[in-house]
């Protein structure tokens, strides 16, 4: 291999390592790099630009000439020279170019360029080489570019986030903190977070900072708040001027100080101006009636400002000097009370007779307690005459008959005079009723028995009357029994009500009767219309949101919009056609918080791209069913737009049967077919075309319930069930799509079925790719040959069952109602899904008899690799010692491994394709091969 100088493709000069020597057989010949550090990065990308010679061109060159040369790579963790063998190498893949230029080429000096980028990682030593390795070509290496991707550090939501260098896998998220800039902190329970993409891009951010107290945000950064400014909260959006009578000298402030004289509450925010106490109440006037006083006031003629004015009352007894004044105590009472008044008057009680009294009135607010300024407030003083007496109690229960009870009490503790008599007060529910006694002993009668009363007592001086005493509950006793008649068993009351009873039907009936006649059809028609409305409902149908002239008006009708204050997005769990699928929390008023996926619409979307994400929710909106994946809402008033449905904890079925290979049992397979199919019935039986039934369409819960999702391919049918709809174009799922709806894009419900049986095919092969690495063209061509992809070797069904679901005429396939049926009988006899597998009693496919290439035909095993498309292990083979396909018959996986065959597909490809082969000769031998 030399270092040449040749010209590209625009006659640019260009260094190249050229190896040509095509016409000596057994080429190996090997170029390696210098020790390439990796730092950070677990995914490395690896460009080459080479131009390669057509064999065809070169004259009297033999089979020995190659259009292909191999890239290697071995890991280290530091320089090794030149001690490391070809075998220590891991192959990354055999390079071929589109292009490869002639002999005419040649002669001009012009070459065509090839660009070929691999991938290769995750990568766990500190560094690697990279080795070139030709064969037999007439090649010339260009350059080689090696390269990771990362994404570079910015500032989102006042948040900084690092350079952070990609996953190791192509759908790997890192997940990046952001830390908050200078004078910021992070929202509440809503930490920042970013999401780097494996194509070096951040997504949607999660959470944010947000400006503490007394800074507010300007641009990318926190700044404090100027002089006389102020912001209390990191909740505010911006800086505030300070509230009436406050003030701040200093910058970054979260609360003004207020002026002298003025106050501001505890309980008062810091956007509230400060307020003062208020003036005294005006006009204050009284009236005195021997020992009960009545005041009355205006409010102040100054409030302070504030509007939580009330008012308390201070009682003091005086001597007849002067300044000699003492609290008035417990005794006095204050109707309605004494402090927190609202209204500007208050009674005064229990005074003493002929005393001096001086009674203040203060109107206080909020502030008034900070208030270090003299109190304000009116006063009168006043001289009570003489007072009634007090309330009596003690009243003592002395005897209680049927009709009458005896009560006893204590004279008043101060009567203030001669007490004439005493009135008592007895009340039964709203009825009162009086008798007065002289002394202090009285007997009530013409009570009621077994009836509770109500007594209360008060005493009559010159003065007038004082107060009644406290309440005293009696119960008359029970008279006897046999005297007394009940209403409920008078007879005459039964006749009465009997007969009223009587008159008034007699009387609807007359009416009825009357009136009848004439809407009696209506009435009887209405019945009729209510009764089968509510017992046989008619069957709900599918409509297709592009038959509405507003979109708007088709998501409004069939999907509930949701508050964005009442979601939480939590972190990014993927990335979808029209932006980022994350998974977050959904608390609606008065229910408990569920978790959900949401799927939002980036940023600078169009009208189009808006309609086209919103139709999605459209059509789900329509579905309720437990096979389908339920809508909870969309949010079309806010930013982002947002989906939200239910959210699958296991993700979408083809992941995660890959994830869990071989690990669930043939009857759990069996449950989500099973789930997937009642989904498709019941989509069926709405008029419904789903178009793109496929695994990665199917989302899986945490109890392993299967449900269809993704409806953006969906299209509805017209009533005719032999309807189909013709799509204006688009991609087409290839593999999974039924051959008429491929050759003409039309779909059906049978379309579908097609599809499931696809499906079938890869839940039963733990998510292999259907029909493995061949090109879309090639599955084309196949099929419309007839071939079919073979019963998973894991399924519980014979071949023809699986094939049945792939016939060529939609009208051959069952319907999903019958595929139901099926895998339910499946269920309920799980026998019959204990057929073991793999052995040599598994009947033959029909479709390998008839399609599948005759493998004990081939003479060699190179032939057979060909045959399968596998002839790039060729070698692998040969050098393992097999040499026939009796012995290739008898591999294992674990044979096929040893190999060095590392990636699953080919795998698993290769082993089909040897059960196959051994079917085959046991078919034709019956014996001979040991299976």
């Amino acid at each position: 291999m030399c270092v040449c100088v040749g010209l590209d493709e625009n006659y640019t000069p260009i260094r190249t390592y050229q190896v040509c020597q095509v016409m000596e057989p057994n080429q190996n010949n090997w170029l390696r790099t210098n020790w390439i550090e990796k730092g950070d990065a677990q995914r490395i990308f690896i460009e080459l630009k080479f131009t390669l010679r057509d064999c065809n061109s070169l004259p009297g060159v033999v089979g020995s000439c190659k259009e292909t040369f191999n890239l290697y790579y071995q890991e280290t963790d530091s320089e090794v020279g030149r001690s490391l063998r070809e075998t220590q190498y891991v192959k990354i893949d055999t390079i071929a170019a589109d292009e490869s230029f002639t002999q005419g080429d040649l002669g001009e000096r012009k070459m065509k360029l090839n660009t070929e980028l691999r991938i290769i990682g995750p990568l766990s030593r500190r560094g690697f080489y990279l080795a070139f390795q030709d064969v037999g070509a007439c090649i010339a290496l260009v350059s080689v570019k090696v390269y990771y991707k990362k994404c570079w550090s910015i500032i989102e939501n006042l948040a900084t986030f690092p350079d952070t260098v990609t996953g190791s896998e192509f759908s790997s998220l890192v997940e990046v903190e952001g830390i908050c800039v200078n004078d910021a902190e992070e929202e509440t329970d809503n930490s920042p977070k970013m999401h780097c993409s494996a194509e070096g891009e951040w997504l949607v951010p999660i959470g944010k900072c947000i400006c503490k107290a007394g800074f507010h945000q300007k641009g990318d950064a926190c700044e404090p708040c100027g002089r006389g400014f102020y912001k209390s909260s990191s909740q505010d959006l911006q800086c505030s001027r300070c509230p009436a009578h406050s003030f701040t000298d200093r910058e970054g402030s979260w609360r003004c100080d207020c002026e002298d004289g003025y106050y501001r509450a505890l309980s008062d925010p810091p956007s509230v101006a400060c307020t003062r106490p208020p003036s005294a109440p005006q006009n204050l006037v009284y009236n005195i009636n021997q020992t009960t006083v009545s005041l009355e006031w205006n409010p102040p003629a100054d409030t302070g400002g504030r509007n939580d004015v009330t008012y308390r009352v201070i009682c003091r007894r005086c001597s007849w000097e002067p300044e000699e004044c003492v609290p008035c105590g417990p005794n006095v009472g204050y109707s309605p009370a004494q402090s927190g008044l609202v209204d500007t008057y208050v009674g005064i009680t229990d005074l003493l007779a002929h005393a001096n009294y001086t009674l203040e009135v203060e109107a206080v607010n909020g502030v008034s307690d900070l208030s270090r300024t003299q109190r304000l407030f009116a006063a009168v003083s006043i001289a009570t005459g003489q007072a009634a007496p007090s309330q009596v109690s003690d009243v003592i229960k002395e005897k209680i008959q049927q009709r009458s009870v005896q009560l006893s009490w204590q004279e008043p503790h101060h009567p203030n005079g001669v007490i004439k008599e005493y009135e008592i007060k007895y009340y039964e529910k709203d009825k009162v009723s009086t008798v007065r006694s002289r002394s202090t002993t009285a007997t009530v009668n013409n009570l009621k028995p077994s009836t509770s009363y109500v007594f209360q007592i008060r005493a009559f001086t010159d003065a007038g009357f004082g107060t009644y005493g406290p309440r005293v509950e009696i119960t008359t006793k029970e008279e006897n029994a046999a005297t007394v008649v009940s209403s409920e068993q008078n007879p005459v009351i039964i006749i009465a009500v009997v007969a009223v009873a009587g008159t008034i039907i007699l009387v609807f009936m007359v009416f009825g009767f009357i009136i009848g006649r004439r809407y009696a059809l209506a009435v009887y028609t209405c019945f009729l219309c209510l009764f089968f409305t509510v017992k046989f409902p008619g069957t709900k149908t599918y409509i297709d949101p592009e038959t509405y002239e507003d979109p708007n008006r088709a998501i409004h009708q069939f999907a509930k919009e949701l508050d964005a204050s009442c979601i939480k997005i939590e972190r990014v769990i993927g990335a979808g056609e029209f932006g980022e699928v994350c998974s977050g929390r959904l608390k609606l008023p008065g229910k408990r918080d569920v978790a959900v996926a949401i799927k939002t619409l980036k940023v600078g979307y169009t009208e189009k791209q808006r309609r086209d994400f919103l139709c999605e929710a459209s059509i789900m909106g329509q579905f309720d069913h437990p096979n389908v994946v339920h809508l909870e809402g969309v949010v079309t008033r806010g930013k982002p737009v947002m989906i939200v449905i239910e959210y699958m904890e296991n993700g979408s079925l083809d992941a995660f049967l890959r994830k869990h290979d071989g690990q669930f049992t043939v009857i759990q397979l069996v449950g989500m077919l099973r789930g997937i199919a009642a989904g498709m019935r019941y989509l069926s039986e709405m008029g419904y075309v789903h178009r793109d039934l496929a695994a990665r369409n199917i989302l899986v819960n945490s109890n392993l319930v299967c449900k269809v999702s993704d409806f953006g391919l969906s299209r509805v049918m017209d009533d005719d069930p032999e309807a189909v709809y013709t799509t204006t174009g688009g991609k087409i799922p290839v593999r999974w799509t039924a051959p008429e709806a491929i050759q003409y894009r039309k779909f059906t419900s049978a379309s579908d079925v097609w599809s499931y049986g696809i499906v079938m095919w890869e839940v039963m092969s733990y998510g292999e790719r259907p029909y493995w690495d061949m090109s879309n063209q090639d599955v084309i061509k196949a099929i419309e040959e007839g071939y079919r992809l073979p019963a998973p070797w894991t399924a519980p069904w014979p071949a023809p069952a699986h094939v049945g679901l792939l016939a060529e005429g939609p009208g051959e396939r069952p319907k999903f109602e019958q595929i139901v049926g099926v895998l339910d009988k499946m269920i309920r006899n799980p026998n019959t899904l204990k057929t073991p597998v793999g052995t040599c009693t598994r009947p033959i496919s029909p479709l390998l008899d008839q399609n599948a290439p005759d493998f004990t035909a081939f003479r060699t095993v190179g032939e057979w690799l060909e045959a399968i498309k596998m002839e790039r292990y060729r070698d692998n083979f040969t050098a393992a010692g097999y040499s026939s396909l009796e012995s290739v018959a008898r591999m294992s996986i674990d044979d096929i491994m040893r190999l060095g065959i590392t990636l699953v597909g080919h795998q698993k490809k290769i082993m089909s394709s040897i059960q196959t082969t051994r079917a085959q000769m046991l078919h034709l031998h019956g014996t001979g091969v040991q299976v």
